[in-house]
């Protein structure tokens, strides 16, 4: 009988994350269902599946019983950094694991958390590398009122400022809240080049609606002349932002679905089997898929699923995932990955820009350069014509 390891799952797939947490949970599955039907592996990973909803309290709690009633000494899970920073003292305390599989604010570093997720370095950057020289450096930022929405928008006033540009407003709403409507109000009247969202859940969604409203009544904010910008928007939330109401408008991520790898193409294949071929691959499922699959690999290294041979393993190699290639950097835990941009077409997001080489990642912006920044964006503004519809 083959070695059983448990191992914690604790996702909300209920509450305002919902669409994201289903995405994850249904990555992180398939990735352990494949372990223990592969000869290859003399264990078998056996989940331990809880579901928090939005109660930052019942993460703490989930966390705690996973590891000391479940035995697990992993736990792959967590999507907002609230809940992040619930579960980190409890892993730390009993010396476990977090792989924590999201895009974040970054600004943070702990041993035991394995960072698959993109920070600012990764996801704010080449996005503003992008959208500014071709829209403009004026920014009305939008966002949820907590960790992700502040620091994100703290980040954004950083770039924006090393390239001359402003926010020219900056609103936050409670989280889940679809009262937007003074939103929609300031953004018409201040008139931005850009609108970055740092909304989450239905927040997020009601914005998008009322925004393709305000572009129907003023072709300013048509999303070719002022487009909605996001770092967290991804294939998991396509069906219920609305086709309509995405279209045009741009993210960034570390996946998209309609990359090319050999590797991406195998796990949409084994989505398609499983769940159909309306069901979308997201960043989030494919993260949580190969970050079960690294687990798996460093456990069979090394014959141990305890944090420092598991750790000390996955630093010392390099893995081909539908990510693309991926390293852990040994002193943050922070994956190197290739970011890229996206803009949604109708049938889903078109990579518009993408790193041809892994970028290390630089969760304290340590290595950031604002006046190389800012060289490289003139250097694109010069060969990007910038042209705007007006009423």
């Amino acid at each position: 009988m083959s070695k059983q390891i448990p191992i914690g799952l604790l996702f909300s797939v209920t509450g305002t994350d919902k669409n994201i947490g289903i995405d994850a949970l249904d990555g992180a599955m398939m990735a352990l269902e494949d372990v223990n039907a592969d000869p290859n592996f003399d264990f078998e990973f056996v989940p331990h599946v809880r579901d928090p909803g939005d109660s930052l309290s019942l993460f703490r709690r989930y966390a705690e019983e996973l590891l000391t009633e479940q035995g697990c000494r992993n736990i792959i899970g967590t999507v907002t950094s609230s809940s992040r920073k619930e579960v980190i003292p409890v892993v730390e305390k009993h010396d476990a694991l977090l792989w924590y599989c999201c895009p974040y604010e970054g600004f943070e570093s702990c041993e035991n958390v394995i960072y698959i997720g993109s920070t600012p370095s990764l996801h704010m950057v080449p996005l503003f590398e992008y959208v500014v020289p071709r829209f403009g450096a004026n920014a009305y930022i939008a966002g949820s009122n907590y960790i992700w929405g502040w620091e994100t928008g703290r980040v954004a006033r950083e770039l924006l400022t090393a390239c001359k540009g402003q926010v020219h407003g900056e609103r936050y709403i409670p989280i889940g809240s679809e009262d937007i409507g003074r939103l929609i109000d300031e953004i018409e009247q201040k008139r931005p080049d850009f609108v970055l969202n740092n909304l989450i859940g239905n927040s997020s969604y009601a914005f998008f609606d009322a925004y393709r409203k305000l572009g129907e009544r003023d072709p300013y904010f048509l999303s070719e002349n002022c487009p909605i910008v996001s770092c967290n928007i991804t294939e998991a939330e396509i069906d219920s932002i609305g086709v309509e109401q995405l279209i045009g408008h741009f993210t960034t991520a570390v996946y998209f679905e309609t990359q090319p790898n050999p590797e991406n193409q195998t796990m949409l294949d084994a989505v398609h089997k499983r769940y159909g071929q309306a069901r979308r691959g997201s960043t989030y499922m494919v993260s949580n898929y190969t970050a079960i699959k690294m687990l798996a690999a460093a456990i069979r290294d090394t014959g141990s699923d305890g944090v420092e041979p598991v750790r000390s393993n996955l630093h010392a190699r390099k893995f081909d995932t539908a990510l693309g290639p991926l390293k852990i950097d040994q002193w943050t835990n922070h994956a190197a990955l290739r970011p890229g941009v996206g803009k949604f077409d109708g049938l889903g997001f078109e990579i518009v820009a993408a790193a041809d080489d892994l970028v290390e990642a630089d969760p304290y912006f340590v290595h950031f350069e604002a006046k190389e920044f800012a060289r490289k964006i003139a250097a694109h503004q010069k060969s990007t014509p910038h042209l705007r519809v007006v009423k």
